[in-house]
This record gives C-alpha cells, structure tokens and sequence, in this order.
C-alpha cells in the first residue's frame, strides 16, 4: 500500500463525502478508491468511515486521523514547494468560518480577488454568528469580533471595528434624541441579542456605563436590526461595518457623539496550536492587507 496516496485518498473522500466523486474527479474506478481506503483501515486497524446506502461519515477516530493526515499533507506540500520555489503556488482547501453580516458586505468580493489570484485555492465558507469549535468543526480559521480573547487563543489581528449609536430621521422626530446615554431606557432599542439583549456600554467621563435598554426588536443578526432602524422603529447601536453606508445616505442620524463606544477588533484565530498552513497564513496576509488599520468603510466617516 502507497501510504501517502491513501491518506490523500482518504482526505478527499471525507472532504467530498463521497466515494464516486472521488473516483470521477481523480478519473479511476470507485473500486480503486474503495480499496485504498480499506487498505489504510486495515493497516491502522480501526474503522474509519461508517458506510451506508444513503450516506457516508466518519467515526471518531475517522474524524481524529483526518485532522492529522491534513497536517502531515499540508506539511508536504510546503516542503516540496520550498524546494522547488514553488512558494507563490498555494494549493489546497481553506475551510473558515465568518460572522454572516460582514462576511456578505464586505467578505465575499476580498475572496474572490484572493481566489483569482490563487486559482488552486479552494475556500470552504461558513457563515456563522455563533461560536464555532473550529476543532470540532474542521476549520482552518474563524473570524471573530470582539474586545477579548481567551489568553490561550492563536489569533492575528487584522483590522478595529468601530460601532455607532443612530436612528432614523423620522424616529427623531416622533420621539426626540437623547442627549445622554441614560435617556435611552425612555427610547425604543435595537438590541443584538448575542452580546447586548439587555445593556449597552458607554464611555462616561472615561469610563465604562451600562445602560439597560429594551425594544421591540431582538435579533442575532445585526442586518436585521438595520431594516428595523431605517424603518424608524427604533435606534441601532452596530457597526459600522453594517451602518456605514446608510450613515453617509443621511437615512440613519448618528446619536449621543459625546459618548464614545468601546472598540473591537477583528481577529484571525486559529484552532490551537496547530500547525497553521502556507496557503492559509497567506490567506490571512492578504485580509490583514486590504483591511489595513482603518477599514475601507470607515474613510471619512464622521461620528464625533
């Protein structure tokens, strides 16, 4: 048995679910590629898929051994480039996870610029507010927004995320803008109920104050509380990643300037201490690049 062509065997197949796409894609027989995986089975003494007429998935130990053979491939590779200078070359798949608002504004076009740059690069995206384990789940890297990070966690920075206080013209006019954050529990909220269902965070005199809030609108996705605030249905506190454009259309009125919000930054974090591959640490270069320390969406943005 060719060790290494069936772990790459068995790589594909997990990754496809599929022994026949394996077959057709690598132009042999399914029986071939049947065989190869039962040959490692046999070798490592362990079951690694779970067969059956309708679906094909991995055991434990599968889904372990998978993570691992990933690594010895990856690892590979990159040897095997560096000899040849083959470097600029990236090759392979980049499973990773995004929180869904900002990767449909603003991640999608930065991923197909990388991938028409890399055209052997596959990326695998899941568009996701919640935390995932990337362990758990297979990915190579997750982007996530927030103040802190676990001491523990692998991460890159890649670029701050700024938030604003706004409402639409016409709530303003029918019920008034506050002129201090604690006015905001006589006002309607928006609240995004994965961080802030109960409270929102000013800095008062330096330093930070909590103001209960309630509305008629919780979501756990911030384009859904954008619709509710420029149908003036009450005052959003997001991103400006999601706001920024509605700001400059003048359809939502930045609110409480005097009061700065606590910043976040966006980070690359990786699962562990894995070893992290070429193609995915240049992946992360190039976000890290076209994000920049001041975001696209922020230039000439005035909040105060």
């Amino acid at each position: 048995m060719d060790r290494l062509a069936a772990m790459q065997a068995f790589v594909r197949v997990a990754e496809a679910g599929s022994f026949t796409a394996v077959a057709d894609q690598m132009n042999v027989a399914r029986s071939a590629v049947t065989r190869q995986i039962a040959a490692l089975e046999a070798h490592l003494g362990v079951k690694l898929m779970a067969r059956s007429t309708r679906r094909l998935s991995l055991t434990e130990a599968g889904a372990t051994y998978l993570e691992e053979c990933r690594a010895i491939l990856d690892r590979i590779a990159e040897a095997e480039g560096g000899l040849a200078g083959e470097r600029q070359t990236l090759r392979g798949t980049i499973r990773t996870t995004v929180p869904l608002s900002f990767g449909l504004l603003h991640l999608t076009s930065l991923i197909l610029d990388f991938s028409q740059a890399h055209p052997d690069i596959r990326i695998d995206l899941d568009f996701n507010d919640r935390r995932v384990n990337l362990i758990e789940e297979g990915m190579d890297l997750g982007l996530r927004i927030t103040d802190r990070l676990p001491e523990t966690t692998v991460a890159r920075q890649l670029t701050t995320c700024r938030s604003v206080v706004a409402a639409a013209p016409a709530y303003l006019r029918q019920h008034g803008e506050p002129r201090h954050p604690d006015e905001l529990t006589q006002h309607a909220c928006l609240a995004y109920s994965l961080t802030s269902r109960s409270s929102w965070t000013f800095l008062v005199d330096g330093l930070p104050h909590a103001v209960e809030i309630r509305g008629p609108i919780t979501a756990n996705n911030g384009n859904a509380l954008l619709e509710a605030a420029l149908r003036g249905m009450g005052i959003l506190y997001g991103p400006t990643f999601i706001v920024a454009e509605a700001i400059r259309a003048g359809t939502l009125v930045p609110i409480l300037k005097g009061y700065p919000l606590p910043l976040l930054d966006m980070f690359a974090v990786f699962p562990g201490n894995r070893f992290v591959p070429q193609r995915v640490r240049s992946f992360v270069d190039f976000l890290a690049t076209r994000l920049g320390p001041e975001p696209y969406w922020d230039l000439g943005l005035e909040l105060g």
